[in-house]
């Protein structure tokens, strides 16, 4: 292994690969109410074609692998994957993103094939608001079930992200920051970005107001993660078994210090989330690239990692929905 920088001398570790632009839930700030135009089966990488990805990276420097959809879950066979990904020597740690709804199903299989934790998404504790926000026949209980069958087979620890949005759930901020009291949750408010794809105003709250809020419950501690190295900065409530975590991509933005790339689930390798720039592998690879080439393209992608993103100047992405980029 010999490290990955890009030209700003930031060192690239970690690799999420979106598996499937597919999604059982619509929720409001990722996609349209008629969803978006899914891509064909053969646009899709196969799990061969990712682990081969995935194994280059490694020998080029990345040790951390994060899967997400769509929701990955709605893929068949992804245990599979991550048995395959688990392979991989440099490999030290394969996490997943999920809205939840399939988790029970699928937590134990999961462990069993080497997956070590779950970040999942839940932007509300109503079962009503549930409904509203992802616009699904999916329910707030099948969620809140992953979650405790997720703990129970030790994908741990489990880390739930809130993406807050004023005047629809901004609400409930507190009672998400009690659950770290008295259930050891570990939850994450995410500021809302303006990314395509989905279909309300922009309804923006910033961390510090978000901080604010949270004061009745008293003070906000500094403290470390509970696992992962993630952009999120993390408190703890006075004796609380959990933590907060605040990701604020808008307001205080920490590309100073990123160190992912994003594979798309049509094989599109993107250094930054927030920007249309992506280097193709899929056709390469079917092309029968070698493994050289293969790694010399991984290292393009990385030399092209902007400083930053645009937000503050008014850039938004437009080539995907969010559904398409994995988060």
């Amino acid at each position: 292994m010999t490290g990955l920088s890009d030209s700003f001398q930031r060192p690239i570790n970690y690799l999420r690969i979106s598996v499937t632009d597919r999604c059982n839930l619509r929720c409001v700030y990722c996609m349209p109410p008629e969803g978006v135009s899914l891509m064909s089966h053969n646009d899709i990488l196969r799990y061969e074609e990712i682990y081969t990805v995935a194994r280059a990276a490694a020998e080029l420097g990345i040790d951390k692998i994060r899967l997400t959809g769509g929701e990955p879950l709605v893929r068949l066979g992804l245990p599979e994957l991550i048995g395959m990904l688990s392979q991989i020597e440099a490999i030290n740690d394969i996490s997943l993103t999920t809205n939840g709804t399939l988790l029970a199903g699928y937590a134990a299989e999961l462990k069993q094939a080497g997956l070590r934790r779950v970040n999942v998404s839940l932007d509300t504790l109503k079962p009503d608001r549930f409904e509203l926000i992802t616009r699904s026949g999916g329910s707030l209980e099948q969620v809140l079930e992953g979650i405790e069958v997720a703990r129970r087979v030790g994908l741990k620890p489990v880390k739930l992200n809130m993406v807050v949005i004023a005047g629809i759930n901004d609400d409930e901020l507190v009672d998400f920051a009690a659950k770290t009291i008295t259930e050891e949750w570990h939850v994450r408010f995410i500021e809302l970005m303006p990314v395509v794809g989905g279909d309300i105003p922009p309804r923006f709250l910033s961390a510090s107001e978000m901080r604010q809020r949270l004061e009745q419950l008293g003070e906000l501690e500094p403290c470390l993660p509970s696992a992962g190295n993630g952009p999120a900065k993390y408190f703890r409530l006075p004796q609380a078994r959990g933590t907060i975590g605040f990701i604020t991509p808008v307001s205080e933005h920490f590309c100073f210090d990123c160190n992912r790339l994003r594979l798309t689930a049509d094989g599109k390798l993107r250094p930054c989330l927030l920007s249309d720039y992506e280097v193709d592998l899929k056709q390469p690879l079917r092309r029968g690239i070698s493994w050289a080439g293969l790694k010399k393209l991984i290292e393009e992608a990385v030399a092209n990692k902007p400083l930053r993103h645009q937000l503050a100047e008014g850039y938004v992405p437009k080539k995907r929905p969010f559904s398409q980029v994995g988060g």
